[in-house]
């Protein structure tokens, strides 16, 4: 059993991008090697800028080659949630967001000719109770009379038509989501970056980032010192202390997955017939897929913990586990992969995006980081150019988590945990 990401096991190799001279100067420095920061890098080269983007580890190390690889519609938190904090009219341009945020990834896989297995195989959101599914219900005629979205509601009778599961209570059907090969995505659009006139230099930490009197700013690294006019913070989850205020303001929360060796077309066809992304109604819930190799990547909290190679193998024995108990038949196959990251969330739910004393930065995307994250690297490549607007998450705030002397480690993620498996069990 391999502990690392199978889509980063199975992407091309990468080509070594560390040890490269670090320029004196840029126009735009980037702090991150994810897809907010490829993102920013590709669509701000586009502009003519000179920029550097600087990387820890390897592009797409982090959270972004660590997912469960779905690119789907929706807004992180409920749509009545969003029209009572927001108003009507602003959720529907928030809840449109994630529509023209997966269009863009589309768009860059076809203009950029990323060949990432993208396809449109659609979001299942299946109930764990009868109850969600009248919640589905209700969710389905908002989302058509409010948002313009319309969705298809599969009853139970029917849903082993789309699962070849009796565990679920019906579900709804989201067409516009969309699954791809996040590690070809992601090493795709590094190099996409490249082609526009970026610089990557990985294995290259932003140790610290200073303003200077002229009004732009000095990145210190592991290689050297840069100079740059404006910065952009693209590190979400794996901010650490040299971005300090950006840490403060995200809780930091682990998400295991594993995946299945090989299962066969007909095998895999039972278990999910027509190749949805499939995400259930648990408060502590699953996030489940095929492969483009008929694998089954079955994905959870699993444990309230950090990953690390221990870790990562116990939460791997509990999500067999509960794979077992949803496809039974699935009960003797063989893991081949497990592995473990860390999911960014803000206090309130939503992602935000902004500038703080001259620091660009966007995060939060609470589970939602393949489409937004590369989404707002456009939006942050705009907003660099004077046009704030282009930012859906303006206006917003970023609240700080409001737990004293919090400075990014989530002590309080077991308790939190207990309390939403307590709601799992009961409503």
């Amino acid at each position: 059993m391999k502990q690392i990401p199978y889509w980063l096991d199975t992407a091309p190799p990468l080509p070594d991008r560390s040890g490269r001279p670090l320029p004196d100067q840029a126009d735009v420095v980037v702090i991150g090697g994810g897809l907010t920061g490829l993102s920013t890098a590709l669509h701000t080269a586009r502009k003519g800028a000179r920029v550097v983007l600087v990387e820890k580890d390897k592009v797409g190390s982090g959270a972004s080659g660590r997912n469960g690889s779905m690119c789907t519609q929706g807004i992180t938190i409920t749509t009545g949630q969003a029209r009572e904090r927001y108003g009507q009219e602003r959720a529907r341009e928030l809840y449109d967001s994630f529509r023209h945020a997966v269009d863009l990834v589309e768009e860059l896989t076809l203009k950029e000719g990323i060949d990432c297995d993208f396809r449109r195989s659609g979001r299942l959101g299946v109930a764990f109770k009868p109850a969600h599914f009248e919640r589905m219900r209700a969710k389905q005629r908002d989302l058509a009379e409010n948002f313009g979205h319309e969705t298809t509601l599969i009853g139970p009778g029917e849903l082993r038509t789309e699962l070849g599961s009796d565990y679920y209570h019906g579900a709804l059907l989201d067409p516009l989501s969309a699954g791809l090969h996040i590690g070809k995505f992601v090493h795709g659009l590094a190099e996409a970056a490249e082609r526009a006139g970026a610089e990557i230099h990985e294995r290259n930490a932003a140790t610290a980032l200073r303003r200077t009197s002229a009004g732009g700013f000095e990145v210190e690294t592991l290689n050297g010192l840069i100079r740059a006019r404006q910065v952009v913070a693209a590190t979400d989850a794996y901010s650490d202390g040299a971005l300090s205020w950006l840490r403060k303001r995200l809780i930091c929360v682990g998400s295991f997955i594993i995946v299945t060796e090989p299962l066969g077309e007909e095998l895999a066809r039972e278990i999910i017939p027509n190749a949805r992304l499939v995400v259930d109604s648990k408060n502590i819930g699953h996030y489940i897929r095929l492969t483009p190799d008929n694998r089954l990547a079955f994905g959870g909290r699993a444990r309230f913990a950090p990953s690390d190679p221990a870790s990562d193998r116990k939460s791997g024995a509990v999500l067999k586990r509960e794979m077992a108990e949803i496809f039974p038949q699935l009960a003797n196959v063989r893991i081949d992969y497990v592995w473990g990251g860390s999911v960014g969330f803000s206090y309130d739910r939503i992602p935000h995006a902004g500038e703080n004393d001259g620091l660009y930065y966007s995060g939060g995307y609470c589970g939602h980081g393949v489409q937004m994250a590369t989404y707002m690297g456009r939006a942050l490549a705009e907003m660099m150019d004077g046009r704030p607007e282009a930012n859906p998450w303006r206006g917003l705030g970023f609240p700080k988590v409001p737990v004293p002397f919090y400075n990014g480690t989530a002590w309080f993620l077991p308790f939190a945990g207990a309390y939403y498996k307590v709601k799992d069990r009961f409503y």
